[in-house]
């Protein structure tokens, strides 16, 4: 499927969450980068809602459960509520944050980096359409064209919550391999996003030698490999996912190269050290010196090229609350019937995790405290048509969500919010 954010299908989606948390005797607000809050009323209604939620858009060609399992199994949480006539102390609320993913609009989690005073709205509003290409259309437009520019400001102290749990899929192998049926999250990795660009010269592929040739792409490459070693001495994770050249002509050897570049791992120190030791290494491959055993087989160049660092996006460590994690674990423990819920070991059914990949709890977690639940997806598989998760697993992690949500309410209870 292909639900990015701001468009019609997405458009589609949100009448569906409004129409959907009305029905079910929610009051629902928009902010004005289109979060979606839907709040169900307590006994006291004069302190921040408990929220749970995630975000309803997904990647071009997958994302079937990224998401959108935690928002839909909110929704059922208010319906059981409503069904079992359950009276909370506090108010109970759900979220759809708006482009989580950052595929259309390249800034993930922004919405929710707006909401908790990180990002600047302008900066946010402003951000250009990169699907389809040569959009024109910015996420302030596009809130406007399909109605969803909301009047409420978009921030903490306009939308306050006491609390946020986000259900997600792992996206990852750990659970299903190891046979858990939850993951109790603690928090998620460091990461820091770049683009790097290469310039060396464009020439003839038949008519200038390798020791002639300023080989952008070749010299590129070496920094792909480069950053995978860099990363895996440091028990880190480098990735790049795009890469453009110039000219673009098989018989001319490329002048200018950009490709991003990906490093996480769960520390902050590790990730700043990745990137120190990738830029002394991209430094010296541009030069044309043999670092790493990069330049093993590849003929000598009298020709260099010239490499420029980009910083996109940085996403320091997040630890989540004790509280909410310690809620979680309980609900999980209670699901699951064993477990020895210590803060150390959950037991056979559970595992305690820290998540490689970023989510909007990440900035809710800056503003209120906060906690995920993870469920096995099968092989791991993520931003895939392949993507699945079973119905057992999704009602584990709905129940967990429902579990952990009502034991939140109960502790504000007993200590007077």
């Amino acid at each position: 499927m292909a639900r990015l954010s701001l468009s019609d299908t997405d458009k589609q989606a949100r009448d569906w969450f409004h129409r959907t948390t009305t029905d079910l005797g929610c009051k629902v607000h928009t902010d004005a980068m289109g979060n979606q809050f839907a709040v169900r009323p307590g006994l006291k209604n004069d302190q921040p809602p408990t929220y749970a939620g995630s975000h309803l858009d997904t990647q071009p060609s997958g994302g079937r459960y990224d998401g959108i399992l935690g928002v839909t199994a909110a929704v059922e949480m208010l319906k059981v509520l409503n069904d079992n006539w359950v009276e909370t102390a506090y108010p109970v609320g759900v979220v759809n944050w708006t482009n989580e993913e950052g595929a259309r609009f390249p800034m993930s989690m922004v919405a929710s980096g707006v909401w908790s005073g990180d990002i600047p709205l302008e900066r946010a509003h402003n951000l250009k359409s990169v699907i389809p290409a040569n959009d024109t259309a910015t996420m302030k437009t596009e809130l406007e064209r399909i109605g969803y520019l909301g009047d409420v400001a978009c921030s903490w102290k306009a939308s306050p919550m006491a609390a946020h749990f986000e259900l997600h899929i792992e996206q990852g192998p750990i659970l299903e391999a190891e046979s858990r049926r939850v993951g109790v999250v603690q928090g998620v990795q460091s990461y820091k996003w770049f683009t790097v660009t290469v310039r060396g010269r464009d020439s003839h592929t038949g008519a200038t030698s390798f020791q002639h040739r300023a080989d952008a792409l070749l010299t590129a490459s070496k920094m792909i490999l480069a950053s995978h070693k860099i990363a895996s001495k440091h028990s880190a994770l480098a990735s790049t996912g795009i890469l453009t050249l110039k000219p673009g002509s098989t018989n001319t050897v490329p002048g200018f190269v950009q490709f991003s570049l990906d490093i996480r791992a769960p520390q902050d120190e590790t990730v700043n050290a990745v990137e120190a030791d990738c830029k002394d290494a991209f430094s010296a491959l541009a030069a044309g010196e043999n670092v790493l055993d990069i330049n093993t087989g590849c003929a000598p160049s009298s020709r260099t090229c010239s490499v420029d660092w980009r910083t996109d996006f940085v996403s320091p460590a997040t630890h989540f609350h004790d509280d909410c994690v310690a809620c979680v674990q309980a609900a999980g423990a209670d699901l699951c019937g064993s477990g020895d819920v210590n803060g150390k070991d959950v037991g056979a059914w559970g595992k305690l995790m820290t998540s490689g990949a970023g989510h909007d709890s990440v900035y809710a977690n800056k503003r209120c405290p906060a906690s995920m639940i993870f469920v096995p997806c099968r092989d791991g598989v993520s931003h895939n048509p392949a993507e699945y998760s079973s119905p057992e697993a999704c009602a584990d992690g709905a129940n967990v969500l429902l579990g952990a949500v009502l034991r939140f309410d109960k502790l504000r209870a007993e200590r007077g919010h």
